[in-house]
């Protein structure tokens, strides 16, 4: 039996087309809050440039939540790139789950403070109005992982007993879930969060305001940073991924989210 002309033409050209998205890649991408709004924007540019397609997933950096990083990383979970809080990734590192010598710092991250959209914003400008503004607070929000630690192991504890007993007493963690979402459905009149993490739920048609970041000696900046699964099947992609993220055609997208980018 004779191939027509067109039939091959069809043939070759579906051969061609495997070929080339035998090239492409997936990768299984899980971030922190802290990054996960940056890297949601940065994906679709990645993706349309290199044509590789990236599965993001999210999970905070530490805690007891089923979804944190290192609990699914423990119930063997595997990703190609594991972004959070730099002091956590190296512990991953240690344990084995991420490459050696594969992290990379990706952003500077603050605490900040928000309370429903429309709602007066306390002054924090100093350590003592920011004090004055949590003891005065009715219900203060904060979050499982990097930020709420802070709060709750150094922030609170810092207080005279029984200020910190006050403080304590009407501060809850919130536990898998953004503390921003929480403020906007009227659970705390004040909430505490990665500024970076409060900020898609702020502007015209966000349900909550940022106050600002707060002040020293309170803040605590983290450092978010990127590495590598220990047994990616494709490394050479996820290198390709923290390079574009580290780029200056990143810094825009990471600077309206609240963050400033890592220059190195």
């Amino acid at each position: 039996m004779k191939t027509s002309p067109i039939l091959m033409i069809i043939c070759l050209a579906g051969a061609g087309l495997g070929s080339t998205l035998t090239h492409a890649d997936t990768l299984e991408v899980i971030s922190s809050g802290g990054f996960y709004s940056s890297m949601e924007k940065l994906i679709p540019i990645f993706e349309k440039q290199t044509g590789h397609t990236v599965h993001l997933s999210s999970g905070s950096s530490m805690g007891a939540s089923p979804t944190a990083i290192p609990n699914r990383l423990d119930r063997g979970e595997h990703f190609d790139v594991v972004v959070l809080a730099a002091p956590e990734l190296n512990k991953l590192a240690e344990k084995g789950y991420v490459a050696p010598d594969s992290q990379r710092a990706l952003v500077n991250s603050s605490i900040g403070m928000a309370v429903p959209k429309g709602a007066p914003k306390p002054d924090i400008s100093s350590a003592e109005k920011f004090e004055k503004v949590l003891l005065n607070a009715k219900h203060i929000g904060y979050s499982a992982s990097a930020s709420g630690t802070h709060l709750e192991k150094d922030v609170f504890p810092s207080f005279p007993p029984v200020e910190y007993k006050v403080i304590a007493g009407k501060a809850e963690k919130v536990v898998g879930d953004r503390v921003a979402k929480r403020i906007a459905e009227g659970q705390f009149d004040i909430g505490f969060q990665q500024i970076s993490e409060i900020k898609p739920f702020t502007g015209q048609y966000g349900q909550v305001d940022l106050v600002g970041p707060i002040p020293a000696p309170y803040q605590k900046v983290t450092v978010f940073a990127a590495g590598i699964g220990k047994n990616s099947e494709h490394e050479k992609v996820a290198k390709e991924l923290i390079k574009f993220v580290k780029s200056p055609q990143a810094t825009q997208i990471i600077e309206q989210q609240g963050l400033e980018q890592v220059k190195q």
